[in-house]
């Protein structure tokens, strides 16, 4: 179920660091990944996740994940799973997390979850960005800094994903078109606001509810930018509860209009979508860019 070479390397990390001399005692293999393949194991000293994958596929995920969780834990503004140990071994790549238990959604859990992220989107940085890269989904994300938000949007955002799809002929000469429409009036559209920390993925599949009742974020794909961007992911595919957006908007008010902003901000994920999972998301991106 566990490769021997992660069991090794976790065994003894579990001996030298937690006095663990019998290590991993049983393993469960978890469903719902389709990146990484997911188990908790258990030992004498408790309970640990696991997820793997071959290092030469997905080079650097787990560090720049690392580093990301350590950047949101940090913030010490919503529950975030801490990062136990990370490593290689042999062809493998894995990162070992607290294991969190499931639980059911306290009755205020959607106004804790809307406040703890608002609270999140108001720690800050100089510029927008990251300084590493690190991965949404399966497919590398790049996070050199920039001094507006428009600049990083076009830049490390549109531009590099526009020409990916192009290159693999899911769009076309129009498209490009619609997106250097777009681009060139971003400043506009966008109202300026100081760089958030974000989640970077944030749909329902990226949070859990913890045996605490409360929302617990994983799989993150972290970078200092527009706020925006984490209320249109959680919109992308069907939204949160109300009571969510209400909370939000109670700790740190959303600028006029964010509703009519949300297919712009949309449009990262949906070219990363477009990349990962093919040409039906296409129709949904020509449809935003004829706004535009």
């Amino acid at each position: 179920m566990i490769p021997e070479s992660i069991r090794d390397h976790f065994n003894k990390w579990l001996s030298e660091n937690n006095g663990d001399a019998n290590g991993i005692t049983s393993a469960k293999l978890l469903s719902g990944g389709c990146i990484n393949d997911c188990l908790v194991v258990y030992a004498s000293s408790g309970s640990y996740f696991i997820k793997y994958n071959l290092t030469d596929k997905y080079p650097g995920m787990f560090e720049a994940e690392e580093k990301g969780l350590e950047l949101l834990r940090n913030a010490d503004c919503i529950q975030i799973p801490e990062v136990i140990y990370q490593g290689i071994s042999g062809i493998y790549s894995f990162l070992v997390l607290e294991y969190i238990e499931a639980g059911q959604q306290k009755a205020n859990f959607w106004d804790n979850f809307g406040k703890n992220l608002a609270r999140l989107h108001s720690v800050s940085n100089s510029s927008f960005g990251l300084d590493h890269d690190n991965y949404i989904g399966s497919l590398p994300q790049k996070n050199k800094t920039h001094a507006s938000w428009d600049e990083f949007m076009a830049v490390q955002r549109f531009q590099p994903l526009v020409k990916q799809s192009f290159d693999l002929g899911l769009l076309g000469h129009e498209d490009i078109r619609g997106f250097d429409r777009l681009i060139g009036k971003l400043r506009n559209l966008i109202p300026e606001e100081d760089p958030s920390l974000l989640h970077g993925d944030l749909w329902s599949g990226n949070y859990i509810t913890a045996s605490n009742g409360e929302a617990c974020l994983i799989d993150p794909a972290v970078y200092f930018g527009h706020r925006e961007m984490d209320i249109a992911m959680t919109k992308l595919f069907g939204g949160f509860s109300a009571a969510f957006y209400r909370s939000y908007n109670d700790e740190y008010p959303l600028e006029k209009g964010w509703e009519k902003r949300l297919e712009i901000n949309q449009l990262y994920p949906l070219l990363v979508h477009l990349i990962l999972f093919g040409a039906s998301y296409a129709g949904q991106i020509r449809y935003i860019l004829k706004s535009f």
